[in-house]
């Protein structure tokens, strides 16, 4: 497994858990010494009991040293980053740099397979650099094999996967990578390379455009007296659309949603595509955190000399990843407009100190509460669910909370006194009793 990242650490070692042997490749030395002192560089949860036990049973091992997880191995993973070019096509140079290496110490038949999330042809353009490599034509062998990992949810989405996906040019491929996972109980799709890569994509792109559409349905809710919510539950119902991936919000991030519908429009683009669809899901996406940020303002009415406090920090809950956080976009356009930003987050707030030292972290809610004009509340952690909300409304110099994941219910919360709006639904008593709630300031 070349790459230690969350996809790569999580597929390794479970890989491990269904009992394979597993070399974990990283040229990052401080990495690799983590793992092999007994510690995890990511947070997911379960997998550091997971990890352990593995370990443990001598079933992974870590180094930095890609000759030896070659040499030692049957098949090859490459679950590289593969970052956005400023195009936003998909930098593919550590995918290139990984085959060169393969190629370069392959002693017997070897598998290589695609993990990381690539465009498609990516195969195509492996093969040919194996081609001019390559002292055997039928040394190593390329397969795709895309991952349909959620950060959070990881060993779960891994163990019991909806399908597994398998892109191959031959049977000895499809033998070997059935076997790897004929311990998984999961309809294995097998196809050829190219289109197992566009099901990596069109599968992420076609989350994401569900998201931004219920984040447009949001907007219109609320220029109506909707309640996107109900109106979700109600598209949720058909068996055609379901419900998952329409619950309205800040929009999505992380390092999978933004990065491969960007990339997506430029494969497309490349191939003479105008991919209209895609580029309306990003926009409207890039435009839904600055609706929260706005929300916010007109709430305090300026950000100058205000402080405001931010509960979550992270893109989702149960990870600490920060990649495209809606988060650090809205802690720029505070701390631009003069604005102290105070912050807690269960797990990614050593993350977000690196990046943001000027914010205050705090140990709990209620001391991002204590003094503040206003909260915001960026990511849906289950804590956030069970606050003491008569807690938080004292501890504040204000009742305003701009709501991004529609936690709580907007009537409760404007009958205990919050000046509260949320994401397409009914966010003020003028809209519900007809009588405007004042905002109250104990400054």
């Amino acid at each position: 497994m070349i790459g230690t990242g969350y996809v790569g650490l999580v597929t390794g070692t479970c890989f491990a858990e269904i009992g394979h042997s597993v070399i974990c490749v990283d040229k990052d030395q401080s990495k690799i010494d983590t793992l092999n002192a007994g510690g995890v560089p990511i947070y997911e949860p379960g997998l550091d009991v997971v990890l352990r036990k593995n370990r443990k049973a001598k079933r992974i091992r870590f180094t930095t040293d890609i000759e030896e997880g070659v040499k030692n191995s049957d098949i090859v993973f490459i679950a590289v980053n593969t970052p956005p070019l400023p195009d936003g096509g998909a930098d593919l140079s550590f995918v290139e740099a990984c085959t060169r290496e393969v190629a370069r110490y392959a002693n017997k038949y070897t598998l290589l397979v695609e993990k990381s999330t690539v465009p498609v042809q990516t195969g195509e353009r492996v093969k040919k650099t194996l081609s001019v490599i390559q002292k055997s034509w039928d040394l190593i062998e390329v397969a795709s094999n895309p991952e349909f990992l959620r950060e959070g949810s990881d060993l779960q989405d891994f163990l019991k996967p909806d399908r597994i996906v398998i892109g191959v040019q031959s049977k000895r491929a499809e033998k070997l990578l059935r076997e790897l996972y004929s311990k998984i109980k999961a309809p294995i799709v097998v196809t050829d390379i190219k289109s197992a890569e566009l099901i990596k994509h069109a599968s992420n792109s076609f989350l994401a455009m569900k998201i931004s559409y219920i984040n447009a349905i949001a907007q219109l809710c609320e220029r109506v007296g909707a309640d996107v919510v109900k109106v979700a539950e109600g598209m949720g119902l058909d068996a055609r659309i379901g419900r998952s991936f329409l619950s309205a919000g800040i929009g999505y991030g992380g390092s999978c949603f933004p990065k491969d519908v960007s990339a997506f429009i430029k494969i497309a683009e490349k191939n003479g595509y105008d991919f209209k669809l895609l580029k309306n899901t990003e926009e409207i996406n890039n435009v839904q955190r600055h609706i929260i940020i706005k929300k916010l303002e007109d709430a305090l009415w300026t950000f100058k000399d205000k402080t405001v406090g931010l509960l979550g920090l992270s893109f989702k809950p149960n990870t600490d990843d920060l990649r495209n956080a809606p988060a650090k976009d809205i802690i720029d356009a505070l701390l631009a407009g003069g604005t102290k930003v105070k912050a807690y987050d269960p797990v990614s707030m050593e993350r977000m100190k690196t990046m943001y030292p000027q914010v205050e972290y705090c140990s709990s809610p209620y001391e991002v509460a204590k003094g503040a004009d206003g909260l915001l509340i960026v990511t849906e952690w289950d804590e956030f669910r069970k606050l003491n909300l008569k807690k938080i409304k004292s501890a504040m110099n204000t009742n305003i909370i701009i709501d991004g994941r529609n936690l709580f219910d907007p009537k409760k919360m404007i009958d205990m006194g919050f000046h509260y709006q949320c994401v397409g639904r009914a966010a003020s008593p003028t809209e519900q009793e007809g009588s405007p709630t004042p905002v109250v300031s104990r400054v």
